[in-house]
C-alpha cells in the first residue's frame, strides 16, 4: 500500500444519523492516523440545547467550528480525521480558514434509511425531530470545495472502503 507523503486532514460531515461518529474512527485507523469526535468540542452550553430539542444558531456555533478548525490546523501535514455536521457552506468556509488542507467526506443517504437508524441509536443527545431542521439546513459541498461524497448505504466496512477510495482519488494536500 503506497503511503500518500501528506496526509489529509479530513471532516466526515453529514446530518445527524448518517454515521459520522461510526465511520470517523474507522476511516481514522484505516487512515492511519488519529480521530477526535466533533461533538466533544462542543461548549456545555450547546450540548444543552440539543439535549432540550433546540437547534444551535449560528452563533452558537462559530466557537464550536474554532475549535475543530484550530485541532485540524494543529494536524496539519500529519493527518487526522474530526466529525462535524459542517451542514452549510459558512461552516466549511469557518474551519478552511483555521485549517486550509482540510478536505470533506461527506456521508450522504436518503431520510429514511437515516431516520430508520437513528430511531435505534442509545444514548446520543440528537432527536430524530431535529433531523428535518439539519436537512433543510444541509448545503452539499460545491465543486469548488475540496471533498468526496460518500453514500451511506451498506455497512460501516463497506462506508468506510468507499471513502478511502474517495479519498484516493483526491488531489494530494499542498504542504
Amino acid at each position: 500500500m503506497q503511503h500518500s507523503p501528506t496526509p489529509h486532514v479530513v471532516v466526515v460531515m453529514g446530518v445527524a444519523g448518517t454515521g459520522k461518529t461510526t465511520i470517523g474512527p474507522l476511516l481514522a485507523a484505516r487512515l492511519g492516523v488519529p480521530y477526535a469526535e466533533g461533538d466533544d468540542f462542543h461548549p456545555q452550553a450547546n450540548i444543552a440545547k440539543m439535549t432540550a430539542g433546540t437547534p444551535l444558531t449560528d452563533d452558537d456555533r462559530w466557537p464550536w467550528l474554532d475549535a475543530i478548525g484550530h485541532w485540524a490546523h494543529g494536524r496539519a501535514g500529519l493527518g487526522g480525521v474530526v466529525s462535524s455536521s459542517a451542514l452549510k457552506r459558512v461552516y466549511r468556509d469557518r474551519l478552511r480558514a483555521a485549517a486550509p488542507g482540510v478536505v470533506f467526506v461527506h456521508l450522504s443517504g436518503d431520510r429514511e434509511l437515516i431516520e430508520d437508524r437513528m430511531s435505534h441509536r442509545k444514548g446520543h443527545f440528537m432527536p430524530t425531530a431535529l433531523l428535518d431542521s439539519q436537512f433543510a439546513t444541509l448545503q452539499p459541498l460545491a465543486a469548488d470545495e475540496a471533498g468526496v461524497e460518500v453514500d451511506v448505504s451498506g455497512g460501516p466496512a463497506e462506508i468506510t472502503e468507499r471513502a478511502v477510495a474517495a479519498l484516493g482519488a483526491l488531489e494530494p494536500p499542498r504542504p
